[in-house]
């Protein structure tokens, strides 16, 4: 006897701040218009619950071009930004209506920003890192080694972590840019990875498997780069720490 058909659940749409769905409406069309698009790899985000999305950075607008990326795929984003962004008038208090995680960097509150990502993860929020902390600084622009705290909040909490690369954003607002080049026309690839296998790092938050599980988000978003790009990364990515 066959057994009866279950009906599969309806996917829940994840909860969008007013502000950040009126941003998207805004800022896709201009997108568009601004830069020819295409955007892949969307089976790799989760339909349902939290996650984290790391992403290479090279412009001031990739937080839009990956923001409308996620959005149109049921995953509103909450970015981790930093907190002199959140001073700056109106745009601040459009960024907290948003919901934007602020990050404050060597100070005391440097911590604060972790604790908010792991409650927006806990709410089941797409929470977005950009690892490298600022725009790459690589004369090739090809991604930095990362900062210790993407791997910090993937083994604190566990969720998947999906790497995020793009190509071309770069050419629409360079690095440094306060308007954006139209001419000639950019155009943007964003692609979203698998997640990154973390599940042996588990269990620890000692120094060397926080770094292990950077280098490995950073390794997996650089690969998505050099996709896109038809090019090999360098052996070893700058460290502007060093």
């Amino acid at each position: 006897m066959t057994a009866p058909h279950r009906a599969r659940a309806p996917v829940r749409k994840r909860r969008a701040p007013w502000v950040l769905r009126l941003a998207a409406a805004v800022a896709r069309p201009l997108v568009w218009c601004a830069a020819g698009t295409s955007w892949s790899g969307e089976q790799h985000l989760p339909a349902e619950g939290s996650f984290i999305v790391a992403s290479s950075h090279v412009s001031a607008i990739d937080p839009v071009v990956v923001g409308c990326h996620l959005e149109a795929h049921n995953a509103p984003p909450r970015f981790l930004a930093k907190h002199s962004l959140f001073e700056v008038p109106v745009l601040g208090r459009l960024l907290r209506a948003g919901e934007q995680i602020p990050v404050y960097r060597q100070s005391r509150r440097a911590a604060d920003s972790l604790v908010e990502a792991r409650e927006a993860l806990q709410e089941g929020h797409c929470v977005v890192v950009f690892p490298e902390g600022t725009f790459t600084r690589d004369p090739q622009l090809w991604p930095m080694a990362g900062r210790s705290g993407v791997g910090r909040l993937a083994l604190q909490t566990r969720r998947p972590v999906v790497p995020v690369g793009h190509w071309g954003a770069h050419r629409l607002l360079p690095p440094g840019a306060r308007l954006p080049r139209l001419r000639p026309r950019a155009h943007i690839r964003v692609r979203a990875g698998a997640p990154v296998d973390l599940s042996d790092l588990y269990g620890r938050t000692d120094p060397a498997a926080v770094r292990e599980a950077t280098d490995r988000v950073m390794d997996a978003v650089t690969a998505i780069v050099a996709e896109l790009r038809g090019e090999s990364p360098p052996p070893t990515p700058l460290d502007p720490r060093q």
